[in-house]
């Protein structure tokens, strides 16, 4: 059976989990009202996506 030697220090344990981390969520503006939004989502404030209406003005929730 396998068995560390050593034992892994805290600093070494850290930097491998270092790309284990959440990223935060990515927001971009709005082209019609200027509002954020989702990338590739429908905005909620003007119904908007990709220049054309698809959704009534504030039922996106």
């Amino acid at each position: 059976m396998a068995v560390p030697k050593k034992k892994i220090s805290k600093s070494r344990r850290n930097m491998r989990r270092s790309h284990d981390a959440l990223k935060g969520a990515t927001y971009e503006e709005c082209s019609e009202c200027g509002e954020l939004k989702r990338p590739h989502h429908v905005c909620a404030s003007c119904g908007q996506y990709k220049g054309r209406e698809v959704m009534e003005a504030g039922d996106a929730a």
